[in-house]
Formats: structure tokens, sequence, C-alpha cells
């Protein structure tokens, strides 16, 4: 069985770190445009007519020039749209003449409203509900008392797999988290300095444990996808819910649905995603371009927290929900 005073702290540390989430998710406001007023002073503003192929040849330059001296808004509205022969250089690379990219706006109030709101909000909601279950219905016990004669369940090579894809995932998680919301949560608390180091600290263990997790999940689909194709017995257990709100638990394999599902849509689909968006974040050498790394991060944060919401039920059950589950993978025997 697992420590109880050690599970106890695991459980009141991530219930911190989800309700500073909860938090965080306020502080992600943007700040409002400022207005017209507050731009302008005492001084009384010139319109400027629209930039049209009419009045940008030089002597509609020289004319607004001597109308408007050293007004230079008509140039960064060029920039900002990224008008071709606007800005030049000798620096050879993709967008390398690319000032000011508007999308990258976009992608910022996406990350820090969108994304983080509502991703730091199922993370605390599913959290309750877990909690909410293990209070009503315990651990769920075995069937039948101990009988001391064990099988072989898990060999070697599956707790490996497990446990180094569970390690990798568990930095990965972490980390991103102080990403994503540690500027809110943590840095109030702990000041710059500590932030500071804590961040890059994060940051280069996410970049390293990155690849070696997308090594895992190809280690874990290869060696357990034989025994996680749909079965006969599926459908029944999913109708019942494993058993888990009633008394009734239907006879599977191996795995049942459930394990099949978590195998299919989280360590496997969701492990392809944010391993192949984690690749165009973490080489930005292969010469793609800001827009291709902006959508990467998105989807790359969306399946992030679709897999931790996964590995919440699943660390769940293979820890307080289900008996012996983690004595399973611990020891690779089973009563």
């Amino acid at each position: 069985m697992v420590d109880s005073s050690l599970v106890r702290s695991a459980v009141a540390l991530l219930a911190a770190l989800l309700v500073s989430i909860v938090g965080a998710s306020a502080s992600f406001a943007q700040a409002p445009a400022p207005s017209a007023d507050s731009s302008s002073s005492s001084s009384t503003q010139i319109p400027t007519p629209p930039r049209t192929p009419e009045n940008t040849s030089p002597a509609a330059e020289a004319q607004r020039q001597q109308v408007q001296p050293l007004n230079n808004a008509p140039v960064w509205r060029e920039v900002r749209s990224n008008m071709p022969g606007t800005t030049t250089t000798t620096v050879v690379g993709r967008e390398t003449n690319v000032l000011i990219q508007p999308q990258g706006q976009t992608w910022r109030t996406l990350r820090n409203s969108d994304i983080s709101v509502f991703g730091g909000w199922a993370l605390v909601v599913l959290f309750l509900v877990i909690a909410t279950f293990y209070w009503i219905k315990g651990t769920l016990a075995l069937h039948e008392p101990p009988t001391g004669r064990v099988i072989l369940r898990f060999t070697w090579l599956d707790r490996f797999i497990h446990w180094s894809t569970a390690i990798t995932f568990s930095i990965l998680a972490i980390s991103g988290l102080i990403m994503l919301f540690g500027k809110a949560v943590l840095l109030p608390l702990i000041g710059y300095t500590l932030f500071s180091w804590l961040a890059v600290l994060g940051k280069n263990l996410h970049n390293f444990a990155g690849p070696l997790f997308s090594l895992c999940v190809l280690m874990l689909f290869f060696n357990f996808v034989r025994d996680n194709f749909p079965g006969p017995g599926d459908w029944q257990w999913i109708r019942h819910f494993g058993g888990l709100i009633s008394k009734h638990e239907p006879p599977s394999g191996r795995f049942n649905a459930g394990e099949k599902l978590w195998f299919w849509g989280g360590a496997s689909m969701l492990g392809i995603i944010v391993s192949m968006s984690g690749y165009v974040l973490d080489f930005p050498n292969f010469d793609q371009s800001r827009q291709t790394m902006q959508i990467a991060h998105v989807i790359h944060s969306i399946g992030a927290v679709l897999f931790m919401l996964g590995a919440m039920g699943h660390i769940y059950m293979g820890t307080l929900g289900m008996a012996g589950a983690y004595d399973a993978m611990r020891t690779g025997y089973v009563d």
C-alpha cells in the first residue's frame, strides 16, 4: 500500500498549486488599449490620410513632411502591415526583415486568456471532482481478501517503460505549469530573483525532458498496444462505468475499457500531439516561421492541459482509487 503521509503531502501540494491557479486565472486580463484622449495632449491632432499609391510618391511624402513634420506614424503602419519594400536587411533568413508581427498579439491574447483561464479552471474542477469522489467512495477494495498467492502482471520492461514515461511527464507537467502560471502565481510569492532562477531551470528541464518523453511514448505504444485493442466486453464496461458508481464490475481482459481509452486517447494520441508540437518549439533552427511556432504553441498548450487532465484520473486510480494498483506497477505482482 502507499504511504498515507506521503500521499497526503502530495495531495496537499497539488491542492495548493491548483488553488493558486484559480487566483492566477483572474490576473491574465489584458491591459486596455489607450484611448484617443489619453494619447493626445493639448496639441491639436492633424488627421493623417490613408496610405494609398497616390499619396506615397516622393512628392506626396515631401508635402506631408511640410504639413506634419516628424510624423512617422505612416511609416510604422507600413512596418506593421509588412508591406513589401518597407524594411530591408542584409541578414539572410526567414522573416529577418519583419520588425512587427501583428499575429503575435493574437497569440499572446489567446495564451493569456483562453488557454490559461479555461485550462486552469479545468484542472481545478477535475481535482475537486476527484477529491469529492474519493471522499464519497474511498479506495475501491478487492472483491476477495488477499490470498497471499501472487502472479506476475507487469514485467520489468513494462515497469521500466511506465515509470520512465511517468517521470519525464511529471518533469514536463511541473515545468510547464511554472511557465504557464508562474508569472502570476509564483512571482508575487518568491520574488524576481528566485523566480527567474526557477523559470530558467524549468525551461531547460522542459526542453531536455521533451525529447526523452517522446521516446518513452513510442516505447509505451509498441510495448502495450497488443493488449489494448477493443474487446467484446469493453462496451459493457463503459455502460457500467467500470463499477466505479455501482458495485457491479464487468469482466475485462488484461486492461479494461478505461485503461484502453487512456492508452489510445491520452498516452498515444495526446502524447504524439504534444511531442510533435514540442519539437517545433524545441528546435527553432529548422527555419520555421514565428507564426508556425505560435500555432504549434497553441496546439502544444491545449494538448498538454488535456494530457494533464487525463493523467490526474490515471494517477488517482493507480494510487488512492484502486487497492493494489500501485503495488502492481511497483513490484509487478498482483494477488
